[in-house]
């Protein structure tokens, strides 16, 4: 059974709930959607919460990572929020610390960090 994970358009900020039943197809497909979709809108922020995954194996580590920096790469700057302890502790074990991604706890700071790294690369400023 395939999951289909919506990506919301909120004016140029996308946002996605990654699930806690993904398969490694499921996480392939969605990251190739959200990457196309960053392109064909031009978003300026992605918002990507991982709340409701409490264990990630590594194939889900790269995934999350290789998702932001995909993103970021076409422009988009990229808060992920919602990370559990659990994750947090297995990301930096496995040395997928999401490094050079912001962090928030909940969706409402991560879309107030993200409109304000938005903000702050609008105006040539550093965040």
């Amino acid at each position: 059974m395939s999951v289909r994970i919506p990506i919301l358009k909120l004016g140029e900020v996308l946002i996605a709930s990654l699930q806690a039943d993904m398969t490694d197809t499921d996480a392939e497909s969605f990251q190739a959607a959200l990457v196309q979709r960053v392109l064909g809108t031009e978003a300026a922020g992605v918002l990507l919460d991982i709340s409701a995954m409490e264990v990630v194996d590594s194939f889900m580590a790269r995934v999350i990572n290789d998702t932001a920096a995909s993103c970021q790469m076409l422009g988009a700057e990229v808060v992920v929020c919602g990370v559990q302890p659990a994750v947090a502790i297995t990301l930096v074990e496995m040395g997928r610390g999401l490094i050079g991604v912001r962090t928030s706890f909940n969706l409402e700071q991560g879309l107030e960090r993200l409109r304000h790294a938005m903000d702050t690369r609008r105006w040539g400023g550093r965040p």
